[in-house]
């Protein structure tokens, strides 16, 4: 059973956008439909943290996925202050260190954090590449259970993953996923997939969509086909 309580809540747009303007112009064209925004670096960098406060006072929540990594002391001091500005997630990378800094800056602040496991754009390949002896499975396992020990709110991960992650963490914590396309769409620079049916039923709390909404003719449009598709697969 999910614990979103408002079903539009589970559909995160990510404003993977340039601008401020660019993101007011996505906004402003889907309206009420959507209640749930993400900003990343790209966005962050160009005025988007005084987005995210804006949109977080006129009643929208926000994922802040900033996926810090740093010493601990220094990711403790840097969740102290996002802490301050209202959004609803923030991501983090999910070494213990990192996660622990994090648990400590948050405090008792309404802030959730979510722990990112192995990011979705990579393969067994890459973590090879990258030093990593485990296979993306066993490493996203292995931090997903780090991350609920140590007392993370959720974790990101593929939704090919969500099945096996639920198994290794607390039940109240949420699983959030990106690299999510509707039947049709480009894969773009994700490697590991479902469409939003398919991630639904394989256990995901909230998923994150980007380009096949914010870069659509008509993004009110596509973001209510996939709400649909959510609907019929709850």
């Amino acid at each position: 059973m999910s614990k979103v309580n408002d079903l539009r809540d589970r559909l995160i747009v990510g404003l993977d956008v340039p601008t401020v303007w660019d993101a007011h112009g996505v906004i402003a064209r889907l309206g009420d439909e959507a209640t749930f925004y993400k900003i990343g670096y790209r966005l962050a960098f160009s005025g988007g943290v005084a987005l995210a406060e804006e949109l977080a006072r006129h009643g929208k929540k926000v994922f802040l996925d900033l996926k810090l990594h740093d010493v601990g002391n220094t990711v403790r001091e840097g969740v102290e202050s996002v802490a301050r500005l209202g959004m609803t997630f923030l991501t983090v990378h999910a070494y213990p260190q990192t996660m622990r800094g994090a648990v400590d800056g948050r405090g008792h602040a309404d802030l959730k954090l979510l722990a990112v496991t192995a990011l979705t754009s990579y393969d067994d390949s890459d973590l090879k590449d990258a030093g990593y002896q485990l296979a993306v499975r066993d490493l996203v396992r292995l931090r997903a259970q780090q991350a609920s020990t140590i007392g993370i709110d959720g974790v990101v991960c593929a939704a090919t993953e969500a099945e096996f992650v639920r198994e290794a963490i607390k039940p109240e914590m949420v699983i959030v996923t990106p690299g999510i396309r509707p039947v049709g769409a480009e894969a773009g620079g994700q490697k590991r997939t479902l469409t939003p049916g398919e991630a639904i039923r394989a256990g995901v709390d909230h998923m994150v969509v980007a380009r096949p909404i914010v870069r659509a003719a008509d993004p009110r449009g596509a973001h209510r086909a996939i709400m649909d598709e959510i609907a019929s697969a709850s």
